[in-house]
């Protein structure tokens, strides 16, 4: 097991406190309840304070969570905004398609499914909600890729595993299908992450037009391509969802 940082686990010890329980706390509050020495926990509290974790009191000399996190947190919270303005186009885009509906966000090298909307018929179906999808090899990945300078490096810098024998490896070949996806507008996965599965995405912007996700739809190769070619109709209904979304969130019209 990788050996963990016992300064940042205290660290995030004294945050889940100030969360929790009472808005305020002193010094021998924390100290006492976390089991640490007064130095230790006020030197840990001058770093959070000074990172903006952390603020103090001037009357009371007590201690709360300060404005930096709040500014993290609403990272997390645009993920929220998103799925939030997404709900209603994804599940529109679900029943026109027939098909499976995917929306997804840069994560930890990968691609994050926050939200999925399941194939609008009678077979059996696992919510992937959580699951994590590689950026080089998914429609969703590849978006991500071609529209964010983050994803791109990552995508670059990692290694790009064969998952089957269509996947793109080559760095070359990997740039010029992120250029071919920038040029068109979408991008697509025909088996090239799982056997016998076809996947079509494009991206989300937000009001800054910034790039912010990613929504697909994904199928059987039998229903999503038609003669060994991507369905325009499904390019359509992706690109259309895509644009509704980012309108949604503030981006005006692409």
């Amino acid at each position: 097991m990788a050996r963990t940082i016992q300064s940042l686990e205290r660290a995030a010890a004294v945050l889940r406190l100030l969360a929790g329980g009472e808005r305020r706390l002193g010094l021998s509050d924390i100290a006492s309840t976390l089991g640490l020495a007064k130095g230790t926990a006020h030197g840990l509290l001058r770093t959070l304070q000074q990172e903006g974790f952390v603020e103090q009191d001037p009357a009371s000399g007590r201690y709360q969570l300060g404005a930096e996190l709040l500014r993290l947190g609403n990272s997390y919270l645009d993920v929220h905004e998103l799925r939030a303005r997404a709900l209603v186009w994804t599940d529109d885009l679900a029943r026109s398609s027939g098909e499976s509906v995917y929306l997804g966000v840069l994560h930890q090298q990968g691609v994050l499914i926050v939200h999925h909307v399941f194939r609008p018929d009678d077979s059996r179906q696992v919510l992937e909600v959580g699951a994590m999808q590689p950026l080089h090899s998914t429609a969703l990945g590849k978006v991500l890729a071609a529209y964010d300078p983050v994803a791109h490096s990552e995508a670059m810098d990692s290694e790009r595993e064969a998952l089957t024998a269509r996947t793109i490896t080559d760095p070359e070949a990997f740039e010029g299908v992120l250029e071919l996806t920038r040029a068109r507008g979408w991008a697509a996965d025909v088996e090239e992450t799982w056997e016998g599965v076809a996947s079509i995405a494009a991206p989300v912007h937000d009001r800054r037009r910034m790039p912010v996700g990613a929504v697909a739809v994904t199928g059987a190769v039998e229903r999503v391509c038609a003669d060994g070619e991507i369905q325009p109709r499904l390019v359509a209904a992706v690109r259309d969802c895509a644009r509704a979304v980012s309108r949604d969130l503030g981006a005006g019209r692409f």
